[in-house]
């Protein structure tokens, strides 16, 4: 245990706020429910948005940004939209000490904005696809918050594009949450499972949702992802018309998607332990540290002039090296600290260490430690790198595994919910039964994955015949 933090054993959502907050992730703002993200948690997210706004510019999209303030009467022109989200809005309803003639919503989604300029935007087939997303805030009148995974005003990205038809929007919709599905698992080191959301689980104003959703080390359910495939709702709510190939007039398709800084919170919970979190190295701010340990003030010199090669070799070879010779704090103090910020790996020399032409190295994710000859270090942090990304990704893949129970009636699943699980079982109910289900046991249909058994089986809640499997679990 480091810096007093709480055992994940004794209280997991004491232990989760104890490391965002002493690991300088981000730290509560002024208004209830509103986040300051300090600047090592920033830096996560600037990786994190780094590693996803390459994915989106090579499937083709541009960023653009839309204002934050939207018309009342934008909001009410998608009827299931704005009751969706009505709960969640902030209004405002005075500027420049003056009753507006309108309320404006404070953005807590931008679907009807884009659309609203859309309209002057698309004229004919030559004109789609359009294929934007834009980086920005949004605010959620939240009533339970907790830091990244559910704020009133959060970071995030959301995708909009308009095509020519349906058969394109949907191809879009099932990309995009495949980008997602990469950028978990290949930069966060987190498994998920892809799949549909129920109709009762959708985002308000779509056809259908897809998503991605990860076991955190709870063993609860964390929505990591979405992408949402619109139809030609929003276009009929602002009448936005194309002339087709045929030269005849037609709604646009469309499709939204995105991810937030819930996913900071996310690598947190799915690789953190009582030592603090635990950082793929991919997404790690910097991936080593490297701290100079001397007493003597003649000994710092020499320390500091090799471990700076030292740091040039590495970051030659694209490894992000940061060197702490701040004398304010002991080098145990270091040690604890980077231990909680997750570190991927720590590099220490003293003078024994530079006059026998080592360096100690210590591993964040197993503990290791082992000296490293000063001419071996750079390529072997090269190679160390992707073997521990792996490593990360296998063993939340393990835990997941090992916590999801396949069941084949309604007694097994509710043993298997109580203990903690994500339960697998063939499903065939409707949203009557998925509430019920809720209300008794606090678990919902989190997925209906893609990969599907070719068998079909009986549903374990309603006795009827089934051809898909759904996973259950409860979720933040």
């Amino acid at each position: 245990m480091s810096k007093g933090v709480t055992k994940q054993s004794e209280d997991y959502a004491k232990w989760y706020t104890d490391v965002v907050l002493k690991g300088e992730l981000a730290d509560y703002g002024p208004v209830k429910g509103t986040m300051i993200i300090r600047p090592y948690g920033y830096a996560i997210w600037e990786s994190i948005r780094e590693a996803a706004d390459k994915m989106f510019k090579e499937t083709g999209h541009v960023n653009a940004y839309f204002p934050m303030f939207i018309p009342e009467s934008f909001m009410t022109k998608e009827a299931e939209h704005v009751e969706g989200f009505a709960p969640e809005c902030a209004v405002v309803t005075h500027g420049g000490g003056k009753k507006l003639e309108e309320p404006l919503y404070v953005r807590p989604t931008s679907e009807t904005i884009i659309w609203s300029a859309y309209k002057k935007w698309i004229n004919s087939y030559r004109d789609l696809p359009i294929l934007i997303n834009q980086w920005a805030n949004v605010v959620r009148w939240e009533m339970r918050t907790r830091l990244f995974l559910r704020t009133t005003e959060f970071l995030w990205q959301e995708g909009h594009t308009a095509h020519a038809s349906a058969a394109e929007a949907e191809e879009e919709t099932r990309k995009m949450i495949e980008v997602y599905r990469k950028l978990a698992e290949e930069h966060l080191a987190i498994p998920v499972y892809v799949g549909q959301k129920t109709d009762a689980e959708k985002f308000a104003g779509a056809v259908h949702t897809y998503c991605i959703e990860a076991m955190m080390g709870d063993k609860r359910a964390l929505q990591a992802g979405t992408s949402h495939y619109l139809g030609q709702n929003f276009a009929k709510a602002f009448d936005v018309k194309f002339l087709n190939k045929n030269n005849e007039l037609e709604y646009v398709y469309a499709t939204s998607w995105g991810v937030s800084t819930r996913l900071v919170g996310g690598l947190v919970m799915a690789h953190g332990d009582d030592k603090g979190l635990i950082l793929p190295p991919k997404v790690a701010p910097y991936q080593v540290v490297i701290i100079p340990i001397y007493k003597k003030e003649e000994d710092r010199s020499a320390i500091l002039e090799k471990l700076s090669q030292i740091a040039s070799d590495l970051e030659s070879k694209n490894i992000r090296v940061k060197i702490d010779d701040n004398t304010q704090q002991s080098p145990g103090w270091k040690f604890n600290q980077y231990e909680m910020q997750g570190v991927p790996v720590r590099m220490e020399m003293g003078p024994k260490d530079l006059e026998k032409g080592h360096v100690v190295i210590v591993r964040r994710d197993t503990g290791k430690k082992e000296f490293l000859q000063t001419d071996a270090i750079t390529n072997t942090l090269v190679e160390l790198m992707p073997v521990m990304q792996k490593d990360l990704f296998d063993r939340a893949l393990a835990f997941r595994e090992a916590h999801t129970k396949t069941v084949n009636n309604y007694s097994e699943f509710k043993e298997m919910i109580d203990e903690g699980n994500f339960v697998k079982a063939y499903w065939a109910g409707d949203d009557r039964h998925e509430e019920e289900i809720q209300k008794e046991t606090k678990a919902t249909v989190r997925v209906i994955p893609f990969e599907q058994p070719q068998a079909k089986g009986t549903c374990f809640y309603t006795g009827k015949p089934a051809d898909k499997i759904a996973i259950f679990g409860k979720s933040y």
